[in-house]
């Protein structure tokens, strides 16, 4: 594994294995918000039940840290976890109203939080197209 690739793979799995397990403790309040927000991307995920929508989102997110942070883990395949997850991320954020000033591209104020989640889209893509 390359200095670049631990570098890309440490920061942003640090980041998120933080928030997967920052989330662990979260309300019912909380939970409901985050799970319209996430149905808003993933409609889907609007039909689990609360108690299964924060098992699959705190379960998802450490996943997705813990790969990024193994260095037994293929940078390519962890990649692929933070690809799929950015995805879902960016999809609330093109989604959801009053994110994206009128172009749809630039964040609103509300919106900057998501779109700062482009970054992780940017570090997938280098680790699941750059060289081994």
């Amino acid at each position: 594994m390359n200095l670049g690739n631990i570098a890309m793979r440490g920061i942003s799995g640090a980041w998120i294995l933080n928030s997967g397990l920052g989330k662990m403790g979260m309300d019912e309040g909380t939970t409901e918000y985050l799970k319209g927000m996430a149905a808003s991307g993933i409609p889907a995920l609007g039909k689990l039940s609360n108690d299964d929508f924060k098992k699959f989102l705190v379960g998802g997110e450490i996943a997705v840290g813990a790969a990024l942070l193994l260095p037994f883990v293929p940078s390519r395949l962890a990649g692929l976890a933070l690809g799929g997850f950015s995805a879902g991320m960016l999809s609330m954020y093109f989604k959801n109203e009053g994110m994206t000033q009128a172009d749809g591209i630039r964040p609103t104020q509300d919106g900057t939080p998501l779109a700062k989640d482009m970054w992780l889209a940017a570090i997938a893509a280098g680790l699941t197209l750059g060289k081994k």
